[in-house]
């Protein structure tokens, strides 16, 4: 027998060489979707277009006096009745001899008040309707659809008309903005609905529920944060359509009443004279539409941002 010692051992050559298989920089963040939306849309023009028109609008509401300091009522003079623009004046005036660029901008506080509170009655209406029909599902989800398709098939706008009607009295943005909001919320219930019905799925609401948490802990905590971007975007177009409801209702005269300004109503008084002055027409129509389309193209690029689908198509 040999000697252990002295046998010769033969190791296969060791490679120095090492390939980078799937190689990340650790300091790289994980992506998600809201970071995804935000990397897509920060490179679109349109964006910041739309986001700089609705500040402009917003902040017209809120701090009127930074765009102009003529009152818009108590400087009427019949002498100006239906002029043309002037020094301090650069609209011109309406039939009641009143400044037209001071009345547009007080008047947005009154369009963009009524279209935020009718949004944030909507939203809050829909997510509570659709989280819940959604996430437990059954009787509770057949009762509560039902009832969101009763609302789904009255037109909001008729139901407005309705119910100011019958409110003439206590007519206010409170009230119309309750009218409004209290019967556009079922299309906003669907959306969510929907998007409950993806997530509840997922492995962490399953790990969170194995872990002992209550469903209605685990709707509150997990759910809901995750099938929030879908609200986003409706509430967003919802704004837009809640001012242009506004505008309409107070043209129509069951709106806000007369002595409020408002976008729909110096439109609606305007028409009186539109053909010897119609720029008193015009411009606060173009106010609202400038207005709502800031609305309309922000929620039309968040919503395009949000879906990955979109985001591979261009």
């Amino acid at each position: 027998m040999s000697d252990p010692t002295t046998q010769k051992h033969y190791v296969a050559p060791v490679e120095t060489e090492s390939i980078n298989i799937d190689a990340v920089r650790i300091s790289d963040k994980p992506s998600n979707l809201w970071r995804d939306a935000w990397r897509d849309v920060r490179r679109r023009p349109l964006f910041w277009f739309s986001v700089v028109l609705a500040l402009v609008f917003l902040l017209m509401a809120v701090w009127p006096t930074l765009f102009t300091s003529t009152p818009p009522n108590s400087d009427c003079q019949l002498a100006n009745s239906n002029g043309g623009p002037t020094e301090g004046h650069p609209l011109g005036f309406t039939f009641q001899g009143c400044d037209i660029y001071a009345r547009i901008v007080w008047g947005s506080q009154t369009s963009l008040a009524v279209g935020l509170i009718a949004t944030v009655i909507s939203s809050i209406l829909g997510l509570v309707m659709g989280a819940l029909a959604g996430f437990y599902g059954g009787w509770l989800d057949s009762v509560l659809s039902r009832v969101g398709d009763i609302f789904f098939a009255i037109p909001y706008i008729l139901a407005a008309v309705v119910v100011m009607t019958v409110l003439k009295d206590a007519r206010s943005v409170w009230t119309l903005a309750l009218a409004i909001g209290g019967f556009a919320w079922a299309s906003t219930a669907r959306v969510v609905r929907a998007e409950i019905l993806r997530v509840r799925q997922a492995d962490f609401v399953m790990a969170s529920r194995a872990l002992g948490q209550s469903k209605f802990r685990v709707l509150l905590s997990h759910v809901v944060p995750n099938a929030i971007a879908p609200l986003l975007v409706v509430s967003t177009l919802g704004l837009a359509a809640a001012i242009v409801a506004e505008s309409t209702l107070s043209f129509l005269g069951v709106g806000l009443g007369s002595e409020v300004m408002s976008w729909g109503n110096d439109i609606a008084r305007a028409q009186a004279s539109l053909r010897v002055a119609p720029m008193s027409l015009i411009y606060p129509a173009l106010a609202l539409t400038l207005a709502v389309l800031a609305f309309v193209t922000l929620g039309e690029l968040i919503r395009d941002a949000l879906d990955p689908k979109a985001r591979a198509r261009r």
